[in-house]
C-alpha cells in the first residue's frame, strides 16, 4: 500500500497498515496478477468501522481485478 505523509503522522499511517493487511491478505488468491498497489489518500480509513473499511476495500479490489482481465 502506499500511504502518503499528507495522510497523517506514522501512528495513524501504521494504523492504516494494520487495518487494510488482514483485507488484502484474506483477498490476494483471488486478485489478478499485477494488482499490488493501493493508494490511502486521507485519514478516513483510521476513522471508519471496520465493516465499512473491509466493504469499501474488497469493492475497489475487486473493480481493480476485473479491470486488469
Amino acid at each position: 500500500y502506499a500511504i502518503g505523509k499528507k495522510v497523517g503522522n506514522a501512528v495513524v499511517r501504521n494504523r492504516i497498515r494494520r487495518r487494510l493487511r488482514p483485507i488484502i491478505v484474506d483477498e490476494a488468491p483471488h486478485l489478478a496478477p499485477g494488482i499490488y498497489l493501493v493508494g490511502v489518500k486521507n485519514d478516513q480509513a483510521a476513522r471508519i468501522s471496520h465493516d465499512k473499511l473491509d466493504d469499501d476495500l474488497r469493492t475497489t479490489l475487486a473493480a481493480a481485478s476485473r479491470a486488469a482481465r
